[in-house]
């Protein structure tokens, strides 16, 4: 078990997102829980976390709420920091949950994922 700190951006309302903390929560990781629409991440923590699971900001998105095409983010041309903002004024809009151990991140799809970096 790391005994790096554990952060869990968490939706309460999202199944998946439940189904991980519950994983952390069995497993003794004991996480911080940000509730991340209530306390949504700043720009300089997205890119943080973006940088660690290895992705592209597009990567972070939930294409499927209706705020990504209210706000065009469908747009192909939009660069990253763009997309970073479009994610701090909308954080439904973040891929959940997310879950960061010391310099290491998943994304909890499906939940059993968030197993490869607490191990």
């Amino acid at each position: 078990m790391s005994h790096d700190k554990t952060v869990i951006y968490h939706n309460p309302r999202c199944s998946k997102s439940r189904e991980t903390l519950q994983i952390l929560e069995d497993n003794n990781a004991s996480p911080e829980i940000i509730e991340y629409l209530e306390q949504p991440p700043n720009a300089q923590e997205l890119s943080r976390i973006i940088g660690m699971l290895g992705i592209g900001a597009r990567d972070l998105l939930r294409s499927t709420e209706q705020v990504y095409e209210d706000a065009g983010l469908d747009d192909e041309s939009l660069s990253d920091e763009e997309i970073i903002e479009a994610i701090c004024e909308h954080p439904a809009l973040l891929q959940r949950p997310i879950v960061v151990v010391g310099n290491r991140a998943v994304i909890g799809r499906p939940p059993t994922r968030v197993l490869d970096i607490i191990a």
